[in-house]
């Protein structure tokens, strides 16, 4: 059984619903988890105050601070850097929005348990429930499309990879050259991508598709091109060579 879990939480304007996911954490869980750390990306909202409470009910709970957004990737960088530094054996990178369920965290350390993954996906593709748990329909064909395309780019068949709840093995935190990858919302692409050219081992767990009227930064358009950007760069040899 995997030991040292962290929770790794990015928040950016997170105050109206980052408490409400540390509510959903179930007991089973909460035992499992070592130090939860929470990277707050320069919020410009209540979501300092949010993590004052947090802090007084988790007395295992980190807060570090970013006085200026420095956008997703470099936060998730943050949290990487600290959880290596402290021990973890495996980092659980939970959002602060809500949108990926808390209460799925024991079946998604199940691979580390057993020692069948390095790197685990919760995927909201698997089991078919994407569309009935409101993922939009125009982010349902989007995923789909983009996931056939880095299937075919990849050589992999996942069933997709824009999902944002990622846990990493130790072993994935030291070998995967994280520091040299995007800033933006492609990071956790990236990672998948040389988790496939270290030969690390990626399994993918269902979880339920969330969708109530969440704010997401993600600029779909952006988003897209920087995804095509990652296949281009993997065609190239870019990941390779790192």
């Amino acid at each position: 059984m995997v030991e040292n879990v962290f929770v790794l939480m990015p928040a950016y304007n997170a105050g109206a619903t980052i408490e409400r996911v540390f509510e959903r954490i179930p007991p089973e869980a909460r035992q499992r988890i070592r130090r939860y750390v929470v990277v707050n990306d320069g919020s410009k909202d209540n979501t300092a105050e949010a993590l004052a409470r947090l802090e007084r009910q988790f007395p295992n709970l980190v807060v570090l601070t970013h006085e200026k957004n420095r956008g997703y990737g470099e936060a998730e960088k943050t949290l990487l850097r600290y959880a290596l530094k402290e021990g973890a054996g495996a980092g659980i990178l939970l959002h602060s929005d809500g949108q990926y369920s808390p209460e799925k965290i024991i079946e998604l350390l199940e691979p580390f348990d057993r020692d069948t993954a390095d790197m685990v996906q919760g995927s909201r593709m698997l089991g078919g429930g994407a569309l009935k748990g409101g993922m939009p329909l125009y982010k349902f064909i989007a995923n789909k499309t983009l996931t056939a395309l880095e299937n075919l780019a990849f050589g992999m068949k996942l069933a997709e990879y824009h999902s944002g709840y990622m846990l990493y093995s130790r072993r994935a935190m030291e070998t995967i050259p994280w520091e040299k990858l995007s800033n933006s919302f492609d990071f956790d692409l990236e990672m998948m991508v040389l988790a496939r050219v270290k030969g690390l081992r990626i399994a993918e767990i269902a979880i339920p598709t969330i969708y109530a009227g969440e704010k997401s930064h993600v600029r779909p358009i952006k988003y897209g091109f920087d995804v095509l950007s990652v296949m281009l760069d993997y065609k190239r040899g870019k990941y390779h060579a790192m």
